[in-house]
């Protein structure tokens, strides 16, 4: 489970909410870049990517020219054109063109960088930018490549009543043709965000809400099931993927063992409230916030025990699991959160 504020979402899979601004993808703008159904030309090739496209085509059909590498990538696009490109169990090699996209100027470099990436099948070019996503979610890229149509079933999808109305209204409000899009990549971070309907995408409707999907996307949402709720810190929205796998060793520890560990040096706490619930209940012991403390978290030994604490527990199972990620080996969410704190170790704490 995981919450997230708004038209927005975090990476991670287990129980969690928004919270930790450094895993919350916000992508609640109508008519995001990537909307676009329009390909854009691209610019004609240097000779030296030519040379190296040409050269890795005995041992690869496939070649992206990108902006940057995997592990250095540049943009988001590239970034979700890997993703696909795997998720397809696609061999391919990769071209960085950042030094040739550096050397443009004014709108010709513009055009250059809006190009890319491009895709190349045996030395030829197949697809540039969203063109490449859009081939794949139609299944035109199997078919070019002689694989199996893809699977395009929309996925079973559940809104509670809540979240059914709130999509309807914020759809309501937007332009015409606007719909919810579900991104999930293949690390589980996910984003709810309304566009407007693309040429190629699964389409389905649930309780009168259009929602749509890429191809990878739609099969990790199969069973999804979304909540949304106010609360005091703002909107949130609390998504379920039955399909995510469960990270460990992410434990939960009661507040009191996490008082008495604390006090006794054995343990750091994280707070991941933002600074206005800090306000209305203050812990009595030291602790570590994402707001203040967030480059002295990432500079902590591997080691060090860390246990995050957030309003009633929730979202602080997602913040330890992207600790985790991070590197963290020994990290712990405090069950009940501030609220079970209150109850259980500290009754000067307010409650909210």
């Amino acid at each position: 489970m995981i919450h997230v504020s708004a038209l927005s979402a975090n990476p991670g899979h287990g129980h969690g909410e928004a919270g930790d601004s450094a895993a919350t993808a916000l992508c609640d703008k109508v008519g995001a870049s990537r909307t676009k159904d329009a390909p854009v030309p691209h610019p004609k090739l240097s000779s030296s990517s030519r040379q190296r496209i040409d050269a890795l085509r005995p041992t690869h059909r496939l070649a992206l020219l990108m902006n940057g590498t995997p592990a250095t990538l540049r943009c988001g696009l590239s970034r979700g054109l890997l993703d696909l490109l795997d998720d397809m169990g696609l061999a391919y090699a990769h071209i960085d063109a950042t030094g040739e996209l550096q050397r443009g100027r004014g709108s010709e470099r513009r055009r250059e960088w809006l190009a890319i990436p491009q895709l190349y099948l045996d030395g030829e070019y197949l697809a540039s930018g969203d063109l490449i996503e859009q081939m794949a979610n139609a299944g035109k890229l199997h078919i070019a490549l002689g694989l199996p149509a893809p699977d395009r079933r929309p996925p079973e999808v559940t809104l509670s009543a809540a979240a059914a109305d709130f999509l309807r209204a914020a759809i309501g409000n937007s332009a015409p043709g606007t719909v919810a899009e579900i991104e999930v990549d293949a690390k589980w971070a996910s984003c709810v965000r309304l566009v407007p309907r693309r040429k190629g995408m699964i389409q389905t409707q649930v309780d009168g809400v259009p929602l749509q999907f890429g191809l990878s996307s739609a099969r990790r949402s199969d069973g999804l099931s979304i909540d949304w709720e106010d609360v005091d810190r703002g909107p949130s929205w609390t998504m379920r993927f039955p399909g995510a796998p469960v990270i460990e060793p992410v434990r939960p520890i009661a507040p009191a063992d996490a008082d008495a560990a604390a006090r006794e040096g054995r343990l750091l706490i994280v707070d991941i409230r933002h600074p206005q619930e800090r306000a209305l209940a203050q812990l009595s012991l030291p602790f570590l916030s994402l707001d203040e403390s967030r480059h002295e978290i990432r500079n902590l030994a591997p080691a060090v025990p860390l246990a995050v604490l957030c309003h009633r527990g929730d979202r602080s199972v997602h913040a330890a699991e992207h600790l985790h990620r991070l590197g963290h080996r020994d990290v712990y969410y405090i069950e009940g959160g501030i609220q079970a704190w209150a109850d259980l170790v500290d009754t000067t704490i307010a409650r909210y």
